[in-house]
């Protein structure tokens, strides 16, 4: 047992740092636990900083440590969101026992399907795992079975579940969190971030463990394995269809002509960060985009005077950006984006009172059911089922709204089945109150 799993067991999941709200006092009258003692900083890993794997023989001495370990294998990714252009990872950090610790360079090993046939069937312990799977599946590690620590504190009840409050509150240790957002394409990486990369998975399994018993005790073990199973088995995500319809400040463009130059202007934007591999915010800035869309600038000189195209901006630059508005100024109206997105489910729910009063009675009558539902079982709302399934029955309700067709519904939107069976009763009850 490590120091960490000693802490946890003799701590009964501590009340520092943030357990779950259900630890409070009892109806039987039982008062409060006295919190637990001042957490321990974690300032070093266990064995020390390991070397960075970047070429082949060192990788192949991985893959025949990580695959002669036992028991879960902790996995984390480390991105540089904000300076690189996509999301690819520039540092994978694993630990297992009976292996260690390993930090491996994405840069130099950019393919690690090596070792992820090795820890084919094993199980991956990650701290809000849909963040890390897009990335590590680039590189080759996709999991068959995962235990995602941050999921796991949501349904638990805890009401902070960020990788260092859940160290912090259940094993009773603090993590530095001062490098998170660094350039991680940096190289060579500084010693201290790397000690940080390290630490980061250092108690990651011995959080799952601790986790698992609150799972267990509080009968939601079940509901958490489903989720694992459903995150470890879903398809990559399909590409967003018109990303830049995702530009900050689009509220503020109406005229379809305007919005024909933020479209221009952001996939000039991304071309030009694709090549640079730079964040596409280096480039230019959204605000910058919805500016020259409001204002339409007739010249260089006039796209100048406007925010975001400062005099620090070169006339090259200037010049690229006008050409744009000015494609997006010469289209003919037939190839115009329309306003909005194509609705493909129901309508915004503000607008429910007036398209249908009925279905926003229905949804008004299941979100408070839902809610009542979730506080009971002490985990966020959208946990226990998502929203947009609850409109999505509530606006066209299964014909004859009973148990059996409501259930197929939830099922049919991707409802787990500990989600059906606890949904379902609430459902029907909301649609049958307004029915009658």
């Amino acid at each position: 047992m490590t120091d960490a799993q000693e802490t946890a067991a003799d701590s009964s999941l501590r009340t520092a740092g943030g357990a779950p709200p259900d630890g409070g006092s009892s109806d039987s009258g039982t008062p409060d636990p006295a919190p637990g003692p001042e957490p321990t900083p974690l300032l070093e890993p266990r064995e020390g900083i390991p070397p960075v794997v970047a070429d082949a023989d060192a990788l192949a001495e991985v893959i025949a440590a990580f695959a002669a370990g036992t028991g879960p294998v902790a996995v984390d990714a480390e991105r540089a969101s904000g300076y690189r252009y996509g999301q690819r990872a520039y540092l994978v950090q694993l630990r297992r026992a009976g292996a260690g610790t390993a930090l491996i360079d994405p840069v130099g090993c950019p393919d690690l399907s090596g070792l992820g046939a090795a820890l084919d069937g094993v199980e991956w312990v990650l701290h809000a795992a849909t963040q890390d799977l897009p990335c590590l599946r680039e590189i080759g590690m996709v999991p068959t079975r995962l235990f995602d620590t941050e999921l796991a504190g949501r349904l638990a009840g805890f009401p902070r579940v960020g990788l260092g409050a859940m160290v912090e509150g259940v094993l009773g240790y603090v993590l530095e969190k001062g490098h998170s957002a660094v350039d991680w394409s940096t190289r060579p990486l500084p010693e201290p971030w790397l000690r940080y990369a390290a630490l980061d998975v250092e108690l990651l399994v011995d959080l799952r463990d601790a986790l698992e018993k609150e799972l267990d005790r509080q009968g939601k073990l079940e509901w958490a394995r489903q989720e694992f199973d459903a995150i470890a088995s879903a398809p990559p995500a399909e590409p967003r269809k018109d990303p830049w319809r995702r530009t900050s400040g689009m509220h503020k463009v109406r005229r379809r002509r305007q919005l024909a130059v933020v479209r221009e202007l952001w996939e000039t934007r991304d071309r030009i960060a694709q090549r640079r591999d730079v964040s596409p915010g280096k480039v230019l800035g959204d605000g910058a985009i919805v500016e020259s869309a409001l204002a339409l600038p007739a010249n260089v000189h006039a796209l100048a005077a406007l925010n975001g195209f400062g005099h620090r901006m070169g006339r090259r630059q200037l010049e690229q950006w006008q050409a744009a508005v000015d494609r997006a100024k010469a289209l003919p109206d037939s190839a115009l984006p329309q306003p909005g997105q194509p609705v493909t489910g129901p309508p915004p729910p503000r607008a429910w009172a007036d398209k249908d009063p009925a279905a926003a009675a229905r949804l008004s009558a299941a979100r408070a059911g839902v809610s009542a539902l979730a506080e009971r079982f002490n985990l966020p709302q959208e946990n226990l089922i998502t929203p947009d399934t609850v409109r999505r029955v509530c606006w066209e309700p299964p014909r004859g709204a009973d148990p059996e067709t409501v259930a197929a519904a939830l099922t049919a939107y991707g409802a787990r089945p500990w989600q059906v069976e606890l949904v379902t009763p609430v459902l029907v009850e909301a649609l049958a109150a307004q029915a009658a």
